[in-house]
């Protein structure tokens, strides 16, 4: 079909969620599961939050680096969050999936769109809070965010999750271990089915 030979040799597992709905802490547990799983790192131009490391967490750029970024072609996607510029380089997804690597993908709903429209086969996961009130009082613990920023994301958070259908597989963190391995579970399926073809039929979750 003319889809085995368009299709990238490697798997794009694209993940999004409010913030606050534990996408990053789900993200880490399937780093340390698949060790070989390639993570994608954003550029943004916001400042570092405490404990964020440049190289490893995001990379830190001024707002008028990324901007140049985005007139010379540099970002797969790019959006503008919580007032803020993200992207992903085009170059690291682009050589990693034609060398045969999968890639691990944290970001918002606005740029999941973008890739997901420019990497059809791609594994789309969307994280779900148990609530919207448990979303705001972890928010709030969190001790980050001043409540106009927590007001703001509430906000953003209702958007995102409106969109939540768009995303091949939904899990909601309503118990940390259970979604840890509900998220595991998928990214191993379709790692799988990348050796076994006849796996991947149905597109369904594991």
């Amino acid at each position: 079909m003319a889809e085995a030979t368009t299709r990238p040799s490697g798997h794009l597992f694209i993940v999004s969620a409010p913030s606050g709905a534990g996408k990053s802490t789900l993200c880490g547990a399937a780093r340390e599961r698949f060790p070989n799983l390639r993570y994608s790192i954003s550029a943004t131009a916001r400042p570092p939050r405490p404990g964020e490391v440049h190289g490893k967490d995001y990379f830190f750029v001024s707002e008028e680096e990324f901007k140049k970024g985005i007139e010379e072609g540099r970002w797969a996607e790019w959006a503008v969050v919580h007032g803020n510029y993200y992207g992903t380089p085009a170059e690291f997804i682009r050589n990693t999936l034609s060398d045969g690597h999968d890639i691990l993908l944290d970001i918002d709903v606005q740029g999941a769109e973008q890739l997901m429209d420019r990497f059809p086969d791609s594994i789309s996961i969307f994280i779900m809070p148990p609530s919207q009130e448990i979303l705001r009082d972890r928010l709030e613990k969190r001790g980050t965010d001043d409540p106009a920023v927590i007001r703001r994301r509430m906000e953003n958070a209702w958007k995102e999750m409106a969109l939540k259908d768009r995303y091949r597989h939904i899990i909601v963190n309503d118990n940390l271990s259970r979604a840890v391995n509900q998220f595991i579970d998928i990214i191993d399926h379709h790692r799988r089915s990348q050796h076994d073809p006849a796996m991947g039929k149905g597109g369904g979750s594991p």
